[in-house]
């Protein structure tokens, strides 16, 4: 199939996002037109071309539905929403209109990019509200020796050491009164943080900027 239109996946998404609020109905024409601001009228042609181009089904005078590619895309757009939101807002401290930036930036990053993104957050499993991120056709890349990734990103169980603190020197000096500094050995078990062997607690955004070099493949 040919690639789709920034307007295209807009349209793909916002169903996405009405299954995700009514599973398995069928997302009405005059509601989708509301959610993309748009005429019924426009809504109905756009929904004909996706139809022809087998990303999602149409029922006349009903609405329609996503077909499985459709659905891949759209959660794919979608994930990638969610993680530049989480980028934005966590990484950059971004204080724009981060949904509004997301939206726009979504549409023009590829694979790689995402599962760069992707890695280096973590693979977060839920969005900023608290909702599941999609994760139809996610790339997760397995973690060898000697990679260098953030304490975010560091899987369970997978002996560690901190290579770089990348923050200022106020936020260096709290973590050095809990014994966390460069070249401390850190471990991740159960969802909780060792370092030195003396459980620590440290923020979500200190977590993005602790670089720790893995130790074992």
């Amino acid at each position: 199939m040919s690639e789709l239109s920034e307007f295209e996946e807009m349209y793909l998404k916002r169903i996405f996002e009405a299954h995700t609020e009514e599973p398995g109905e069928i997302v009405r024409t005059t509601r989708l037109a509301e959610m993309m601001g748009v005429s019924p009228a426009s809504t109905t042609e756009m929904i004909q071309r996706l139809s022809s181009r087998e990303y999602i089904t149409y029922i006349p005078y009903k609405g329609s539905r996503l077909t499985s590619e459709g659905f891949k895309h759209a959660s794919r757009i979608k994930r990638r929403e969610e993680l530049l939101k989480i980028l934005l807002s966590d990484i950059i401290r971004f204080e724009g209109d981060v949904d509004s930036v997301a939206c726009k930036i979504e549409h023009s990053i590829d694979e790689d990019l995402e599962a760069s993104i992707d890695r280096m957050l973590g693979y977060p499993e839920r969005n900023k509200d608290g909702n599941m991120i999609p994760t139809v056709d996610r790339s997760l890349t397995i973690t060898t020796k000697n990679t260098l990734l953030p304490v975010s990103a560091l899987p369970e169980n997978t002996p560690a050491s901190i290579e770089l603190i990348y923050s200022s020197g106020v936020a260096i000096k709290t973590l050095e009164k809990i014994g966390v500094k460069v070249g401390s050995e850190l471990i991740k078990k159960s969802g909780k943080i060792y370092c030195d062997n003396a459980e620590i607690s440290i923020s979500r955004e200190l977590s993005f900027k602790l670089i720790v070099r893995v130790e074992q493949g």
